[in-house]
């Protein structure tokens, strides 16, 4: 394996160990703010209210949390076709 092939096979490794550490955290916060929001929808349906649509801290916290996942994984696929260019790489 060349220079380069080493070089890229070390970066696509630290990337997606670095992508998972990021993404754990705010993924199961995320998990836990959804099962929050879908424990209230149920408790305001069985006791006949209806939910207002409106923005609340909890659906920001969500769509940052959210973002955040979303860049994570961006990174681990980096990752991977960093893993991948290392093994075509001569």
């Amino acid at each position: 394996m060349s220079m380069i092939g080493v070089v890229l096979l070390v970066v696509g490794i630290g990337l997606i160990v670095f992508g998972v550490a990021r993404t754990r955290v705010p993924y199961q916060r995320y998990s836990a703010l959804r099962e929050q929001d879908a424990n209230i929808a149920r408790y305001e349906a069985w006791r006949g209210g209806v939910r207002s649509d409106s923005k609340t801290g909890a659906s920001v916290a969500m769509q940052i949390l959210r973002r955040q996942v979303q860049q994570g994984i961006a990174v681990i696929v980096a990752g991977g076709v960093c893993l991948l260019a290392a093994l075509f790489v001569r």
